[in-house]
């Protein structure tokens, strides 16, 4: 029976939270096989991990059955190289947020993966179009035939966190995207269970530009004394009912917020885009939020 996206086989490169959480939504939701390959084989096998207690946990909450759980658990593959996922319709990058390592990542994407696959960056942030133009081969002119339909298929496909819960995707098309990379990726996404919205490709695009300001904003609000973090955080808590402060939700990552709000100044040279400094030194200090032990916060890992 064809399936409307025509993907029947997923790779997923990175096996942190992100890219075991699309390989677990892929494998439960859209019921395809997937191939996961990450460098570090202790992130395999954490990652590996996660996957069983997220599935064992909706067993016993009563969400699936455990057949059902063992069907999605058999369609997650684990791979040692990219070369394995050679044949595979899809390929989703879920790695730090590095352009030059992306870059590096796409083209050996393009060298080692069957030419008609869509190539998928989780960023979120990046422009995807810079990240389009690493595929094109050596020598060959971007605007010809082979150079349009090497960048053709590279597209932004970005699952929120936690990939199980949040039940969005960005979908994001570079200059070069072709209509029919776009509509499969969406399509994929929504076989996936999750609810697809747009974006152009501009720094941080819809999600990013307007979130990791706020969070930026809250920093400095806590850098010039206006408020302690807590209360910083109950403003928007009670007086918002965000369900968590900006404080907070930055302890997620807050390298990751680092990252981004640079890429927005960089991207755009707007000043209320200039990360905090505190921001900054917290970074600078090791104190990362929840992957680290210590952000805003303190957290028992």
């Amino acid at each position: 029976m064809s399936i409307a996206h025509g993907i029947e086989r997923l790779g997923v490169l990175g096996a942190g939270q992100m890219g075991t959480g699309i390989a677990f939504v892929s494998a439960l939701h859209a019921k395809v096989p997937v191939l996961l390959h990450d460098k570090s084989a202790h992130q395999v096998s954490k990652g590996i991990s996660l996957i069983d207690k997220l599935l064992a946990k909706d067993v016993s909450k009563g969400r699936l059955q455990p057949s059902e759980a063992e069907e999605a658990r058999a369609r997650i593959q684990t791979v040692d190289a990219i070369e394995a996922m050679r044949d595979v319709d899809m390929v989703v990058e879920a790695v730090t947020e590095n352009l030059d390592l992306k870059r590096a990542i796409f083209r050996e994407f393009a060298a080692k993966i069957r030419p008609e696959a869509i190539l998928a960056t989780n960023t979120s942030s990046i422009s995807i179009t810079k990240i389009a133009g690493a595929v094109i081969p050596q020598g060959v002119s971007a605007a010809g035939e082979e150079g349009k339909a090497a960048s053709g298929r590279v597209v932004g496909l970005h699952f929120f966190n936690p990939v199980p819960v949040m039940k969005l995707v960005e979908l994001i098309s570079a200059v070069q995207t072709s209509q029919d990379t776009l509509d499969r990726s969406r399509t994929f996404a929504e076989a996936c269970g999750k609810e697809v919205a747009t974006s152009q490709d501009v720094p941080g695009f819809v999600s990013n530009a307007l979130l990791m300001p706020f969070i930026n904003e809250a920093i400095m609000c806590l850098e010039k004394g206006v408020a302690t973090r807590d209360d910083i955080d109950k403003t928007f808590r009670l007086g918002m009912a965000h369900p968590m402060g900006p404080l907070q939700l930055g302890d997620i990552g807050l390298d990751t917020c680092l990252f981004i709000q640079q890429t927005l100044y960089k991207g755009t040279s707007d000043s209320k885009y200039r990360p905090s400094v505190l921001l900054e030194r917290m970074v600078d200090a090791q104190y990362l939020g929840k992957k680290s032990g210590r952000g805003f916060y303190e957290y028992n890992n």
